[in-house]
């Protein structure tokens, strides 16, 4: 996981530099540990029992352990396309499917790949496949995204990025 000051200190990814077929770099968080959990069960004032109680949620659900909530994972996303897009780039969209359970013990990472590539009116457009593999290889959360990147020498991608009716 890189830090912030890593992070302000980030050569921007120019839609120059990418290609289709490209894998970006992963973000690798974990392993989580209940405390994680809880923490963004008390952030989100989510109190369902299944989050925190693991007697709870294994001998009343049935469940394997607490769960990861599944708008942690929500977050996750777009911070990973954030941390992409950075300093001056622009994680537009992004739409993914919760299938597999998040669990304590589970280390998570995110992954890009890129599948098309476009610019319009001086901004490069780029679609990305994306997910959130779980360390034992299953897929958590595939899906797909787009990020709006800088051209070298062209016009600065817009803040708040507004995007264009057509893209």
């Amino acid at each position: 996981m890189m830090t912030a000051d890593e992070l302000r200190k980030k050569p921007q990814l120019y839609y120059d530099d990418v290609e289709v077929g490209q894998a970006m770099p992963t973000l690798v968080i974990g392993p989580l540990t209940p405390t994680h959990l809880f923490r963004w069960s008390s952030a989100i004032e989510n109190w369902h029992r299944i989050h925190y109680d693991q007697s709870f949620a294994i001998y009343h659900d049935g469940l394997p352990n607490i769960l990861g909530q599944g708008s942690w994972k929500q977050s996750i996303m777009p911070r990973y396309l954030k941390d992409l897009c950075l300093p001056d780039g622009w994680p537009w969209k992004v739409s993914f499917q919760h299938r597999a359970m998040i669990v304590p013990g589970d280390t998570i990472t995110c992954w890009a790949t890129v599948t098309g590539k476009r610019e319009q009116e001086g901004l490069g457009y780029a679609d990305l496949e994306v997910g959130m593999r779980l360390q034992n290889g299953v897929e958590s959360c595939p899906g797909t995204a787009t990020i709006v990147l800088p051209i070298r020498g062209g016009r600065p991608v817009p803040y708040p990025f507004v995007p264009l009716k057509s893209a």
